[in-house]
């Protein structure tokens, strides 16, 4: 059986599914995939992602605010209200990007800050997003001592020191399609390299469907086409990946195993 460690199934273009959750659903647990994290992108919206996927006993939720989601300063007491629903297993995403909003550095640091603090208040891991950022990132994580609830840095895509160092301190590295992409090489080396108790699989559906799917609206199913692309960098079985995997994610999400 697969996890999808990281999706957002309130952004998907439903239409392609006849409108209904429930197929997306169904077409994940025909590929296996029978653990789904929803990740929220702003506040504003995880309400509706929380209503759009309640019912569904295999799909677990986050809060909190993308670093690419930051119109004003986010409001710590509201960002703890909400995640403290049962439901919300982890704390995010948050973290920062330098490459598509360098300018609004001082919103973003004030925001991933209160995220972690947040999450040390709530004990709840972190899904972190970093790009470009890998200094901040890492002095952040140590100086608001994000060791004490620790969490994933998903859709990695920076360097095997950057990786190295977040293992330290607990942090879990997660691959998405991206590691299937043909200009993908310094990532598979990376993905070579991940100890095996600290590699996660994710799809981040909508976004980045991996190859063959390419060019296509990604969705949960396809996760087991970054764990057969994982299995051939790594020189082992899928079966081996699937196992791993959800092993790693039951490891730092106990509550979600059946």
């Amino acid at each position: 059986m697969f996890i999808d460690s990281h999706c957002h199934l309130d952004r998907l273009k439903l239409a392609e599914f006849d409108n209904n959750l429930d197929n997306v659903i169904a077409a994940a647990r025909a590929a296996k995939v029978n653990t789904l994290l929803s990740v929220s992108v702003s506040l504003a919206e995880f309400p509706a992602m929380a209503e759009l996927t309640a019912g569904y006993e295999n799909v677990w939720l986050t809060c909190g605010a993308h670093p690419l989601y930051q119109e004003q300063q986010i409001e710590e007491k509201q960002l703890q209200a909400l995640a403290s629903d049962t439901r919300v297993i982890a704390i995010g995403e948050t973290g920062l990007d330098y490459f598509y909003a360098p300018e609004t550095k001082p919103v973003q640091l004030d925001s991933f800050r209160k995220h972690i603090k947040v999450a040390k208040q709530l004990n709840k891991p972190l899904i972190i997003h970093t790009r470009d950022a890998q200094e901040d990132t890492l002095h952040l994580l140590r100086t608001e001592q994000a060791e004490q609830v620790g969490g994933i840095l998903h859709c990695f895509t920076e360097s095997w020191e950057m990786a190295e160092q977040a293992i330290a301190m607990g942090f879990y590295i997660s691959f998405s399609g991206i590691v299937t992409f043909k200009n993908a090489s310094a990532l598979r080396e990376v993905a070579k390299k991940v100890p095996a108790d600290r590699f996660l699989i994710e799809t981040d559906a909508p976004y980045l469907a991996p190859v063959p799917h390419r060019g296509k609206q990604n969705q949960p199913a396809y996760v087991v086409e970054v764990a057969k692309h994982l299995a051939s960098i790594r020189g082992t079985s899928v079966e081996n990946i699937a196992r791993q995997s959800s092993e790693n994610f039951y490891r730092l999400f106990p509550m979600t195993q059946d």
